[in-house]
């Protein structure tokens, strides 16, 4: 009865609004005691302004003109240890996201009251602050665009010298929170996406470009860290295939994001990010595979160096990245006993790598990144200039095929390596170049692509003038006796499917007995499962598998995971001896396959 005397009080009114301001501003000190009175004043002005951006302009001009962004800062600062930076953080994040009007976006951005919030000096250590702290920033970079960015830069003499948005999240780029990762990529995606002509010349400064640097090096360290898990000699291999996929999918994410760089059309980043691509991981990787070495100065292993190129060129479809990579492939076409006798064969391959990565610089110096068409222009120049380095492959057209592997250097001495990983790696990369839509026509016609409309013609056209020695060589991987393991013999059949289909004669008569030899093996081996104790189960894992296996053989190179390449080479000791009902079951599966 008594309470209907009292008038009621709107939360979301005008008037309501600047008695929780003035409340707010009469707090001197926030300790302990007064903090959830704070917390409260804080929500209910972000609450209001949230109401009133939709449904009264007045509550907003109000919240200008009593400069309650400010007041917002001030309570950060004489938080002391109150505890009170995550939720402030957090309520700011919900009033930039809920605004929609542009002027009040616009208003938010300016007199530097979110650079203060950015630039605040806070306590890391514990607790859960980061995670408010890199969603505030998440947030606020949501809501730039071009008009507004400029608001965010601090600038000396017309020239930006720090975005603070952009510094601070860079700080957290190597969190072990994952969702930390992704908050903070992100948000360089959003900046790099609206950054104006200022901002550019920021982001390629030699501070700020740093990132970018520091980012290749972390993806190697990741390499690295696969090869650490591949030679690892106490891990099973259930363990070492769990962490291989775990590292390898982080990887993955690496190449993800450098490709979402790429894709924003900004030809001074996409130079940036392209130049530390090719200079700090994809040459030092080709050094190894072209020099014929097991591992390279880092430490890093062939097998690793073929795993990440094939990935790389599955990823970075449609960038130039795939022609760097295919005209070091074609130097390493090259046999090593046709260069200058008075030059090692090292050094050649030196000369010719760094010679590409010369060209490509020249070429970027020549033209204005910035007038349609250069790009086009870039790539005919470091094509036209690779080409030449590779003249001499013209003199052997016509020679035989040496028998020796040692006549061989590059990517053809894997080829035709004893080490089955390097070999199947070797064919995977250079069936990943040759599937690729977008290597450039030159560069395809040197190593001897025809133009051709199908990606399964053009491997044919790559290795026309080899095609026989390679069939021989996976022939003998698929007949060896005693048997390798499954997965070799399973991927060894894949290639040799493909190659099979552009062999426009028949096999040689000791290709033949190969053939014949691998398949008689294999019936022997199943044949022999049907005295064994899971005979009665082969007739539905032949069902199962002829479809899984029937799937695999008809992958393209462009789907098909290199991942393998990893498992082949962490096999090291292959258990035996082992029995019991599960390994009779796996041996019979395995036969069937």
């Amino acid at each position: 009865m008594w309470r209907s005397l009292w008038p009621t009080i709107d939360r979301f009114s005008l008037h309501h609004f600047r008695y929780i301001v003035n409340q707010l501003r009469e707090i001197r000190v926030v300790d302990k005691r007064n903090r959830e009175v704070v917390l409260d004043l804080l929500q209910s002005i972000v609450e209001i302004v949230t109401y009133g951006d939709r449904h009264d302009p007045a509550i907003f001009e109000c919240f200008m003109e009593f400069q309650v962004l400010a007041e917002f800062v001030r309570i950060l600062k004489i938080g002391g240890n109150s505890g009170i930076e995550a939720a402030l953080l957090q309520y700011l994040s919900i009033m930039i996201q809920n605004v929609e009007n542009e002027h009040a976006i616009y208003y938010c951005f300016s007199n530097g009251y979110i650079n203060s919030v950015i630039s605040h000096h806070y306590e890391f250590d514990g607790g859960d602050l980061i995670p408010y702290y890199v969603s505030f920033l998440r947030t606020v970079s949501g809501k730039i665009g071009r008009d507004t960015i400029c608001l965010l830069v601090k600038v000396h003499q017309d020239t930006a010298i720090s975005l603070p948005l952009y510094d601070e999240a860079l700080k957290f780029a190597n969190h072990g929170e994952k969702m930390i990762q992704i908050a903070v990529r992100a948000l360089t995606l959003n900046i790099y996406s609206v950054a104006d002509e200022m901002v550019y010349q920021f982001l390629t400064t030699p501070t700020a470009s740093a990132y970018f640097s520091s980012l290749i090096l972390n993806l190697k360290n990741k390499c690295l860290h696969v090869d650490a898990i591949i030679n690892g000699v106490k891990e099973s291999f259930h363990e070492k295939k769990r962490e291989l996929l775990s590292e390898t999918d982080r990887i993955l994410d690496d190449f993800y994001y450098l490709k979402d760089i790429l894709c924003i059309p900004e030809q001074r980043l996409n130079k940036l990010v392209t130049e530390n691509i090719v200079n700090m991981l994809i040459l030092p990787m080709l050094l190894t595979l072209l020099n014929n070495r097991l591992s390279n100065d880092t430490g890093l292993s062939a097998i690793t160096c073929l795993y990440v190129l094939c990935r790389l060129l599955q990823v970075f479809d449609g960038t130039n990245l795939v022609n760097v990579i295919g005209s070091a492939v074609l130097f390493s076409f090259m046999p090593p006993n046709v260069t200058d006798a008075a030059e090692s064969v090292v050094s050649a391959r030196l000369e010719q790598v760094n010679g590409l990565a010369v060209c490509y610089q020249e070429g970027e110096e020549m033209v204005d990144l910035q007038h349609e068409g250069a790009e086009n222009f870039m790539m005919n120049y470091v094509l036209k200039h690779s080409l030449e380095f590779t003249e001499l492959s013209s003199c052997f057209d016509s020679s035989p095929l040496e028998n020796s592997e040692n006549e061989w250097g590059g990517i053809f001495s894997c080829i035709f390596s004893r080490n089955h990983s390097l070999m199947l790696g070797s064919l995977m990369l250079l069936f990943t170049v040759a599937d690729s839509k977008d290597l450039h026509y030159q560069l395809a016609a040197k190593i001897g692509f025809s133009q051709v409309k199908t990606a399964s013609e053009m491997i044919g056209s790559t290795v026309a003038g080899h095609i026989q020695k390679i069939v021989n060589q996976l022939l003998k991987v698929l007949a060896s006796e005693p048997p390798l393991s499954v997965p070799i013999l399973l991927h060894a059949a894949w290639f040799l499917r493909k190659l099979l289909v552009f062999l426009d004669q028949k096999l040689e008569d000791n290709d033949c007995h190969l053939f014949k030899t691998s398949y008689e093996g294999s019936c022997g081996r199943l044949y022999e499962e049907f005295d064994r104790c899971w005979f009665d189960y082969i007739p539905d894992v032949l069902k199962s598998e002829w479809a899984n296996c029937k799937t695999a053989l008809e992958e393209s190179s462009q789907s098909k995971d290199p991942f393998f390449l990893l498992e082949l080479a962490s096999i090291q000791n292959p258990p035996s001896g082992n029995t019991g009902p599960a390994f009779d079951w796996q041996r019979m599966v395995d036969c069937v396959k």
